[in-house]
């Protein structure tokens, strides 16, 4: 985390803590400050709950009386009808119980102060971590228990650095793809070659074999006339020789 980063955060929390410190004597007075209130509006016929809520958005702001789940898709939901940090959602049946009851009218108007005392540590702890707050707020749900919200995003500087960050993975990824496949190609060429080199050899060396065995081609060609001559030369010479021997007998 940043110097600046660090400083913000620690600048939200002593605003925190000096707003605090006020909080004690501000709640000594909010009885009064709304009793003052309630008679106004009496004066111009508006009901207790109608006095009180408007009492509330004198001074909190933006007020909205309804009731509220607990769950994540109802959370969901009003953080996605509510723009700005200064909303507060109250149930129906705890207004009444406000409006009627200063006790519960001190506890839950310092739940609400809370909420706004805690708006600054949450917007600098949430740049720290490159997000924005888009809408946040405190609800008062019908059980009696509070929920702060927040909904935001990043940054449009963050966001812009992050998809630039993608977009050169991706563009990376994109070339060794096209690297890979031209290899693929390319080896895919070569073997294809060497096959063709193989079964060309195969082939010859096939032919040859079946030269060599296949008798076929091969012709005996008589004797020429010469030979024959002096084998019937050498023939008659034996064949007198042995007349003369047999005659010498």
């Amino acid at each position: 985390m940043g110097i600046g980063n660090v400083n913000s955060i620690l600048a939200a929390y002593q605003y925190e803590a000096s707003i605090r410190a006020g909080r004690t004597q501000e709640a000594a007075t909010s009885k009064t400050n709304f009793a003052q209130q309630l008679q106004n509006t009496q004066e111009v016929g508006a009901t207790g709950g109608d006095a009180y809520t408007e009492y509330l958005k004198s001074k909190y702001g933006s007020v909205a009386v309804k009731s509220v789940g607990k769950d994540q898709k109802s959370m969901d939901a009003l953080g996605a009808g509510t723009a700005g940090t200064g909303n507060v959602v109250i149930a129906p049946n705890i207004l009444e119980k406000m409006a009627n009851d200063p006790e519960k009218a001190a506890y839950y108007e310092e739940k609400i102060q809370n909420y706004f005392d805690s708006v600054p540590r949450y917007e600098a702890e949430l740049s720290a971590m490159g997000h924005e707050i888009h809408s946040s707020g405190i609800v008062i749900h019908p059980d009696g228990t509070v929920t702060h919200y927040i909904s935001g995003d990043l940054k449009p500087e963050v966001r812009a650095k992050i998809e630039a960050k993608i977009k050169a993975e991706q563009k990376e990824k994109a070339k060794r793809k096209k690297q890979y496949q031209k290899q693929s190609a390319e080896a895919a060429e070569k073997r294809r070659l060497l096959m063709k080199q193989y079964e060309q050899k195969q082939m010859m060396a096939d032919a040859l074999e079946n030269r060599m065995f296949d008798t076929s081609n091969i012709f005996f060609v008589s004797q020429s006339p010469v030979v024959s001559s002096v084998v019937t030369a050498y023939e008659n010479a034996i064949s007198t020789f042995s007349k003369s021997v047999i005659e010498n007998i």
